[in-house]
């Protein structure tokens, strides 16, 4: 729930931030491309490692502790860039902040993942990850939502001067700071893990024992289970349209529903102040499809039992793909509520089917190194679509945002249809 707060903010605020230091809107996704490089590298590295840790904390708390406490400082340096640095310096150091939040979340967050399989047995892990998609979306809420609130509920300013953050955004990231360091706390403090032991009494096997070093991913990664590499395909077309839509979402309503000029990155008078508003307007539509996500994650354990895990997973992201396409044709800000009802049936889905399908074909000493690998398939997506995206919307798009969010819905309509493929099943363990 920590964690989330601070995606929240990041998805909600960082290309508008990033607008604020002076970024062009073709060079937003470029910008994001930090985020995915970043997770590339550190979970799998972090999976690795936390199989192998056991310490007076446990075998995954140590990193979520960690990830938090440098998670925390990126959030609180993010938006106050330009109070320190200047123009061009100000979106340099802000795209390093937002690099240190995202490779600092990866820290936090893949452990987490592993935890949950570790303490589940594979009947018991479809609730056990939609409960965790439920505190997810518990927490995205509140952190899309900041902004808004600190505006309409405590008359704090959403606009600021050429090339600063406004206050609304700035005391959001402050509070939600303090808000996953607490959580974090908690989890830290009271959360239960199995002892080397008692996991292997459990699991049959040790995750601590038959190290071979750093080796050992790439000698996991070329073993990989089979439905990991299906999961694979679904997992890139479902991040590439989630990419494009947290890069493009603010820019896309604000010139689609907002009635702002199309490709103007620097707004003034008039325009800057509706340009804040879009901005609250997308914290809370994001707001609005996590709480969805947090709904629906309660209920996706019932619909698996009626349809299976396969079949869920691609209703769901159908849902997504529409709900997605549907902003293209809505102008009125307020409609598009009812996109996000759709996106949020995805959201919750691809946070936890995924998962729980591949838990059971994943050896259980090597669940955490498995879930880093596993994370190849949703940063590689990104880094693609960071490097196309941009062109795209220049190009192919004439600067109109509102089309990135289009493809975004083409995108989860293709993953929905590649879960045919996939294999929903626990396969031979990989030795």
């Amino acid at each position: 729930m920590g964690i989330q707060c601070g995606f929240g903010l990041q998805n909600g605020n960082a290309s508008r931030i990033l607008e604020d230091f002076g970024a062009k809107v073709h060079e937003l996704s470029w910008f994001w491309l930090v985020a995915p490089l970043t997770g590339m590298l550190v979970q799998p590295l972090i999976g690795y490692f936390s199989d192998k840790t056991w310490t007076f904390l446990g075998r995954r708390k140590p990193y979520f502790l960690v990830g938090t406490l440098l998670c925390c400082v990126a959030i609180v340096l993010l938006p106050n860039s330009a109070a320190w640095f200047a123009g061009k310096s100000a979106l340099l150091f802000g795209a390093v902040f937002l690099a240190l939040m995202d490779a600092s979340i990866n820290v936090a967050m893949e452990p987490f993942r592993a935890l949950v399989a570790d303490n589940l047995n594979d009947k018991q892990r479809t609730l056990g990850f939609s409960i965790q998609t439920f505190l997810i979306g518990i927490g995205a809420v509140l952190g899309s939502w900041l902004p808004w609130m600190m505006t309409n509920v405590f008359n704090v300013s959403n606009s600021a001067p050429k090339g600063m953050v406004a206050d609304n955004v700035v005391y959001s990231f402050y509070i939600g700071a303090a808000f996953f360091l607490g959580c974090i706390l908690v989890t830290v403090l009271f959360a239960k893990e199995y002892d080397p032991e008692t996991y292997a009494k459990y699991h049959g096997e040790n995750p601590q024992s038959e190290s071979a070093g750093l080796s050992e991913i790439f000698r996991d990664f070329a073993k990989m289970p089979k439905a990991m590499l299906q999961l694979g395909l679904v997992q890139f077309f479902s991040w590439f349209g989630l990419f494009c839509m947290w890069v493009y979402t603010t820019k896309g309503i604000a010139e689609n529903a907002f009635g702002l000029p199309v490709g103007i990155s620097e707004y003034d008078g008039a325009q800057k102040i509706a340009f804040g508003k879009a901005g609250d307007w997308v914290g809370i539509l994001f707001g609005i499809y996590n709480g969805i996500s947090a709904i629906y994650a309660l209920i996706l354990p019932a619909i698996v039992r009626k349809i299976g895990r396969k079949q869920t997973h691609a209703f769901s992201l159908v849902c997504g793909g529409v709900g997605l396409i549907s902003m293209f044709f809505i102008t009125d800000p307020d409609m598009l509520v009812y996109s996000m009802i759709g996106v949020g049936m995805a959201w919750a889905s691809i946070l936890a089917m995924p998962y729980a399908i591949l838990a059971g074909s994943i050896p259980a000493g090597k669940m955490g190194i498995y879930m880093g690998i596993f994370n190849f398939f949703i940063t590689i997506p990104q880094i693609v679509s960071a490097l196309l995206a941009g062109p795209m919307v220049s190009f192919l798009f004439d600067n109109q945002a509102i089309y990135a969010l289009a493809t975004a819905g083409f995108m989860l309509l293709l993953a929905a249809v590649s879960m045919i493929y996939v294999n929903d099943g626990k396969l031979i363990k990989v030795k």
